[in-house]
């Protein structure tokens, strides 16, 4: 690879996506950039599994841990750090090589931005709940009266993308067909670019899922999150809502076991999972795909 180059890796948690984005970081010299929403809070390293000491010491990382959680970072503040970080990298002649499990990054990076106005917690509520309590076809069916070039778009099935839809349509009068031809430029378009997905197989990947949160509150998961309720942050920021914190808080305020907490805490990790797993799906169809981070290794470091 050149400088000009650029890897970018997605994938479920736990998936080892990570591992495979230092391998080829330092196969090619390259610089490995964070794409993951909440491996940007400086307050969670443990529970977010941001890379190791280890790791940072074999190749540059980059967007890691430099976010405060009392910020509410966005896709469009990622997207202008991670532009500035893959030009760095190429001054700098290494390859870029993005890495990251949060579909809305990666596909503002790779397809550009839509300039849609954040949606209000109410509208947002309210088509929440409609989609747990409405059959999804109900729901495209409204989309199709209020929006038909989205629901000419959507199938009946995809009650996530259905809802998405409806709220845009809510909370802005406009089609989302209409927001997303307005797209930036991407940064990283498909030529030039080698985009990986890592799949596991389903059962493996819940068993990576429950021995890696085991390891990390071996590794001080518990005492992350405690420091982080000290300080009283808003319970609305996303530094709070991320995966493993919610448990976690609820064991610190002695409502529930440690037991409970790391069930829980793996429960939601695995329902992330599958969501991770259906966008990436979807929305990357084309994108390279391997089972393992050792076969994509195999396939692109050691052929």
């Amino acid at each position: 690879m050149t400088s000009s180059m650029a890897v970018v890796i997605a994938g479920p948690t736990a998936s080892g996506k990570s591992r495979l984005a230092v391998a080829l970081a330092e196969a090619c010299g390259g610089t490995v950039i964070n794409a993951d929403a909440m491996q940007v809070y400086r307050d969670l390293a443990v529970v977010t599994a941001r890379p190791s000491p280890a790791d940072e010491a074999a190749v540059p990382h980059t967007l890691f841990g430099h976010v405060d959680g009392a910020e509410a970072h966005s896709v469009a503040a990622w997207l202008s750090g991670a532009e500035a970080a893959i030009a760095a990298a190429r001054a700098a002649g290494r390859p870029p090589v993005v890495v990251g499990g949060t579909g809305l990054y990666l596909a503002a990076l790779t397809e550009g931005l839509s300039p849609i106005p954040p949606v209000p917690d109410a509208v947002r509520d309210h088509w929440r709940a409609r989609q747990g309590a409405e059959d999804p076809a109900a729901l495209h069916a409204e989309l199709a009266r209020r929006d038909a070039a989205m629901a000419a778009r959507l199938r009946p099935s995809d009650p996530q993308r259905i809802v998405r839809a409806l709220e845009v349509i809510d909370a802005t009068g406009r089609s989302l067909a209409d927001w997303q031809a307005e797209r930036s430029t991407p940064i990283l378009p498909a030529a030039g670019t080698t985009a990986i997905v890592i799949a596991p197989e389903r059962a493996a990947l819940r068993a990576q899922i429950a021995e890696r949160f085991d390891a990390m509150m071996t590794e001080g998961a518990r005492e992350e999150v405690a420091a982080l309720a000290r300080r009283g942050l808003d319970p609305a920021l996303p530094v709070m809502k991320a995966i493993g914190v919610p448990p976690l808080m609820a064991l610190e305020r002695g409502e529930i076991a440690e037991a409970e907490a790391v069930a829980r805490a793996i429960t939601e990790s695995r329902q992330y999972a599958k969501r991770q797993e259906t966008w990436f799906r979807h929305r990357f169809p084309d994108w390279r795909r391997f089972p393992t981070a050792d076969e994509a290794i195999a396939a692109l470091v050691r052929a």
